[in-house]
């Protein structure tokens, strides 16, 4: 699987893997987040304009996931990660991830952080295997908990949410 930056022409197909990654919300017991729409064309051209924006592509060059960050109290932050279902298990967020994390390296940036779900498992659960870990309050920069209001106005706090951080 080969990671390369986002093009424009990539954005209509990210908000595609996005609707297909939610759907598997639905075995959890979370419809409302299998139904949540996927980020707009806006906020994804934003991403990609700022260079904080990558797919995992397949021989043909298509999107079969992606990754979208921004900087937040001094760290990039994963926005979204999300993986088509087809293409799932295979590695492709981890290698996302890492690629993200070469990005931060190169950047001087010390560490990067994500706000998930505790208790889904392709979500804490994974992030830890990822080498994440989740933050005490105390950890929580005022950056993060703007993410986490937005989160909770949006309806998110149905369920547990955590703030992880790993360091690099």
């Amino acid at each position: 699987m080969r990671i390369r930056a986002v093009r424009v022409a990539d954005l209509p197909v990210l908000q595609g893997i996005e609707v297909a990654a939610g759907r598997c919300f639905r075995e959890v017991g979370m419809a409302e987040i299998a139904e949540d729409a996927p980020p707009s064309l806006e906020e994804l051209t934003w991403y990609q304009a700022a260079g904080l924006a990558w797919v995992a592509v397949d021989q043909a060059d298509a999107p079969v996931a992606y990754l979208v960050a921004e900087p937040v109290d001094g760290c990039l932050h994963v926005e979204q990660v999300s993986v088509h279902p087809d293409s799932a298990r295979r590695g492709i967020g981890r290698a996302l991830l890492e690629r993200l994390a070469e990005r931060a390296t190169a950047d001087g940036v010390p560490a990067l952080t994500l706000t998930t779900f505790a208790q889904v498992p392709w979500n804490a659960p994974y992030y830890v295997r990822c080498g994440f870990d989740v933050m005490a309050a105390a950890e929580i920069g005022p950056g993060l908990r703007a993410i986490r209001a937005r989160e909770a106005a949006h309806g998110l706090d149905r369920w547990p949410r955590v703030c992880m951080r790993r360091m690099l």
